[in-house]
């Protein structure tokens, strides 16, 4: 019955992170998955160009598709259940994984309480993120790896991270080579038979799978390489020193949990006689950042698959301290990891970051019962960078909308620059040469932006009215802001004093925005 406790207590944990989390972290979590899967089944939405240029498998969207696929039957799919189900079966997932992890460190009380308070596994594990669902399967895949004994059951999720995501090879390769150092049975037949065959299968499935919905013969692991590593692709959204996952990467992914790692780390290397596992464990996790490290593009949830691993070798450490700690050295330790976990959960899980969660409601209520002069819905314009909100998974209206976009450089064409950036170059400029002016109908009912383009547009914006300010956060990026703001384009008849006197107090923006062009011609 313990164990059943236990469950029902990470359980708990992870469904509650389902309802607390309501804050935006990566686009990844929508624009790879909810959206996908909202265009598969209801027909309508966008896809980015990673799924038009065949790198992302369609393993995952299809999954939530399937939900999505049921709800309709059932005349149930609301805005609500489109975007709360496929987050809950990521809790799902990600509870079983937490079990699993328990069960795989011999069920210690250190190993359930490392897993259920790290700070960023609460933020992103019930999120609809690839690497969350690698990281469940990772954790899953090392509690059924032969550390002791003899099994082959743990390449069924290994295999599947590869094909996902095919970087987490890095993981596997150095965790198979010790499998066969240490197994009793045959090499040659545990590779042809066992990795061989499971590696086999699942690649077939997922070809198949992909083949299927992308319209053609296609193996998205090895297009997922050509263009993020051969082609480095990646760095076109941002580029990192080589050691950045040494400095800051791990050590913010693990929070105040990197104090007691090291302590493990430590004590691993001075005793790997006593901690053949963990020694292990930490070969892995060095050879995993240095192959990383190589790629520019680097993010925290990149190494969020490491999380598992680090765990236990801090837990492993931990247990052992325990047996000579006292009473209040225990309870002071636990103490300040747990509330070293908190204070970042519960800050990144309501406050950063919040307005596009908190948008979506509202662009959804305009969607569903807007009408213009001519009885028109509405017309959809985000002046943001490129993927700033959920798009139609969270809107679920067949209305027209449009954001900056903001493809990489595909055809190597010289002076490239995305929308986005051609956009915030000289956001006049751009609007002058996109929007229509005349009549009055053709432009967009609506605009959406953060309040940081606001006096830079306000000729623009003079036959408009604000409709809500939605806060945000206070940040130090320019193109970004403290609030969302969404405006209404004024009808016949409409007057909107306050912003065409606004646009009069800020004569010189147009001007401004002129002078930039002309340097740039």
């Amino acid at each position: 019955m313990r164990l059943l406790y236990v469950f029902i207590l990470i359980l708990a944990v992870r469904l509650a992170s389902v309802f607390v989390v309501k804050t935006y972290y990566v686009p990844d979590e929508y624009w790879q998955s909810l959206e996908v899967a909202h265009k598969l089944t209801f027909g309508y939405g966008y896809l980015t160009w990673e799924w038009v240029q065949g790198i992302r498998s369609y393993v995952y969207p299809v999954i939530i598709a399937a939900i999505y696929k049921f709800l309709a039957l059932l005349q149930l799919d609301t805005v609500q259940l489109l975007v709360i189900l496929p987050r809950i079966l990521q809790a799902l997932l990600t509870t079983y994984s937490d079990y699993r992890f328990y069960v795989w460190t011999g069920k210690r009380k250190w190993a359930l309480f490392l897993i259920l308070v790290p700070w960023f596994w609460f933020y992103t594990g019930s999120r609809t993120l690839a690497n969350t669902l690698e990281t469940s399967l990772t954790t899953i895949a090392l509690s059924y790896f032969p550390w002791y004994g003899e099994g082959t059951a743990y390449l069924w999720p290994a295999a599947i991270c590869c094909f996902l995501r095919p970087t987490a090879a890095v993981i596997w390769l150095p965790l198979a080579i010790y499998h066969l150092r240490n197994t009793r049975l045959s090499t040659i037949e545990l590779i042809l038979k066992r990795f061989l065959v499971i590696g086999v299968l699942v690649a077939a499935l997922g070809i198949a799978i992909d083949s299927y919905w992308h319209g053609k013969l296609i193996v998205t692991p090895y297009e997922f390489l050509k263009y993020n590593i051969f082609h480095n692709i990646g760095s076109f959204y941002g580029s990192h020193p080589w050691h950045w996952y040494f400095t800051c990467g791990l050590p913010t992914v693990l929070g105040i949990n990197t104090i007691p790692f090291i302590f493990g780390v430590v004590e691993t290397v001075r005793k790997s006689r006593k901690y053949p596992v963990s020694k292990q464990l930490l070969i892995t996790i060095l050879l995993t950042l240095i192959v990383l490290s190589t790629v520019e593009h680097k993010e925290f949830r990149f190494v969020s698959t490491l999380l598992p691993l680090c765990l236990y070798v801090t837990a492993d450490s931990l247990s052992r301290w325990s047996y000579n700690a006292s009473l209040t050295k225990l309870w002071a330790t636990a103490l300040i990891i747990l509330l070293g976990n908190v204070v970042p959960a519960w800050y990144l899980s309501t406050i950063h970051q919040k307005g596009p969660i908190e948008l979506m409601p509202k662009l959804r209520q305009i969607a569903q019962e807007y009408r213009d002069e001519r009885d028109y819905r509405a017309n959809i314009l985000f002046l943001m960078p490129c993927h700033s909100t959920p798009y139609y998974s969270h809107i679920h209206e067949n209305v027209t909308m449009r954001f900056l976009t903001c493809e990489p450089n595909l055809n190597n064409a010289d002076n490239f620059k995305d929308e986005a950036d051609r956009f915030f170059d000289s956001p006049v400029h751009w609007l002058r040469s996109h929007i229509p002016v005349h009549p009055p109908t053709a432009r967009p009912t609506h605009v959406v932006l953060f309040d940081s383009l606001t006096n830079k547009i306000s000729e623009f914006l003079t036959n408009y009215k604000l409709l809500y300010s939605i806060e945000h956060v206070q940040n130090l990026q320019t193109r970004t802001g403290q609030t969302i703001q969404v405006y209404q384009r004024l009808q016949k008849g409409e007057e909107n004093a306050f912003n065409r006197q606004e646009a009069k107090d800020i004569p010189d923006a147009a001007a401004d925005d002129e002078e930039q062009l002309n340097q740039f011609n």
